[in-house]
């Protein structure tokens, strides 16, 4: 918090003048005799390289960091709030746009979640294709992060390579989804919609796109002078310090201990594909950008092996108990709105009791058992879990996020104290904080 400003005022030959002060310095600077030459500097939250709204307040003796504390708060958007006042189903559209880099992870943790409340188990089919985007999402997800940081550290070609890549990911999003970003395609019970025809052979396209991607950009920077010596031994923090934070997915990885929640704490049949866990041993700057660029990897091992399976797995993408399944029959029509001609004829001309139930459903969605459950998933980031709260109602009595970047940014003092101002910006994006999921 800062402190309450003061003024002054002194009259002069032009007027009286008012001197107006930040009480905050006295605070911070104290009775420190070396005042004088300390440093206060604001970074942020309107900065480049703070990947968003985050603002640092830095406390500097000449280059080197001596305090550095976090601002937060500047991207709130009440999401975990308002989503108490819609249905069960409409809650994909708000946490979807929690971390908006990560928006199909949000949706499967809630999702997840309202089924463990209601007992109720998803398709096959829907369990895939729930594998399958999340997968892209995160490959998605650690190419913005491989952008974003190489623009904070000068490596433009970082930038637009890495952009360019992340466009090819949301160029399958868009095609599975119809949408770029918040997608709301999870939803409880199962998917949206299915597949679009023709799939198989664009993403197996994709597949080959993206291993020369991240070759691509593995060569470039894995032996680039310059980039070795702005992340090497810089914002070093431990498996001790990350266990002690509670820091998690590449941040714990990259010190060294091999916690992945799709190993250690399997779900949507994670354990039965054939994928490694990558981890380094450095805890800095670097083994996190080795472990990132390995992940992107077995993402793509991962989304091979889904294709080899739905192509064989077919069936609903949605629960079958009409109570939940909503929009009911959901599938794209001639004139692209979301339910069939067969289902729209049914509900107008046919059977006025499908009419009430379909409008009883859209409008005031389906009743969830009180409870409370806990879900975890491992997100780009890391343990992304969702709390989920019902009282028996038709809408969430309470849903809160325990989101990674929120969670992560408690390293930040740890990783920088005692370095240089400049390495300040190569720890924060090591972190891959996302703003909208820290404050949402």
């Amino acid at each position: 918090m800062m402190a309450q400003s003061q003024s002054r005022s002194r009259a002069t030959t032009e007027g009286r003048v008012f001197d107006l002060s930040g009480g905050d310095w006295d605070s911070v600077l104290g009775e420190d005799p070396i005042a004088e030459e300390r440093l206060v500097l604001n970074m942020g939250p309107q900065h480049p390289s703070t990947h968003g709204v985050l603002r640092l307040v830095l406390e500097l003796e000449g280059e080197s960091v001596t305090d550095v504390r976090l601002v937060v708060g500047y991207l709130h958007t009440g999401i975990e709030k308002n989503a108490e006042f819609r249905n069960w189903t409409q809650g994909s559209t708000f946490v979807t746009r929690c971390d908006y880099l990560a928006p199909l992870f949000n949706e499967t943790a809630y999702s997840m979640a309202v089924e463990k409340l209601l007992g109720t188990e998803i398709t096959e089919r829907a369990t895939l294709i729930r594998v399958l985007m999340m997968e892209i999402n995160r490959i998605s997800s650690h190419f913005v992060w491989l952008a974003t940081g190489g623009m904070e550290l000068g490596a433009l070609t970082a930038m637009t390579n890495g952009f360019r890549a992340r466009e090819r990911c949301l160029d399958i999003l868009e095609m599975i989804t119809g949408l770029r970003m918040n997608h709301a395609y999870i939803r409880p019970g199962g998917v949206a919609q299915d597949l679009p025809e023709g799939y198989a052979p664009k993403i197996r396209e994709w597949l080959k796109a993206m291993d020369e991607e991240v070759a691509g950009v593995d060569k470039l920077l894995r032996g680039q002078p310059i980039w070795i010596k702005r992340i090497k031994g810089v914002g070093w923090i431990g498996v001790e310090g990350c266990l002690s934070l509670g820091l998690t997915g590449p941040m714990l990885r990259a010190a060294g201990l091999p916690w992945d929640l799709r190993k250690t704490e399997p779900y949507l049949g994670y354990e039965t594909y054939d994928f490694d866990v990558p981890t380094d041993s450095g805890g800095d700057c670097w083994s996190r950008f080795v472990v990132r660029v390995a992940e992107i990897r077995e993402s793509l091992r991962i989304i091979a092996q889904v294709l080899d399976r739905i192509e064989d797995t077919p069936g609903p993408i949605m629960v079958e108990d009409p109570k939940i399944a909503w929009p009911a029959q959901l599938s794209i029509g001639p004139d692209g709105m979301g339910n069939s001609p067969a289902y729209i004829n049914k509900i107008m001309n046919g059977s006025m009791e499908s009419l009430i139930h379909h409008f009883k459903l859209v409008t005031e969605g389906f009743r969830v058992p009180p409870g409370q459950v806990y879900v975890p998933i491992e997100g780009p980031r890391g343990e992304l879990g969702a709390h989920v709260v019902s009282d028996g109602g038709t809408r969430p009595y309470r849903i809160h996020l325990r989101e990674p970047s929120f969670i992560n940014l408690q390293a930040t003092a740890a990783m920088t104290i005692g370095g240089q101002i400049a390495d300040v910006i190569a720890s924060v994006a090591s972190l891959d904080p996302v703003m909208g999921g820290c404050d949402r």
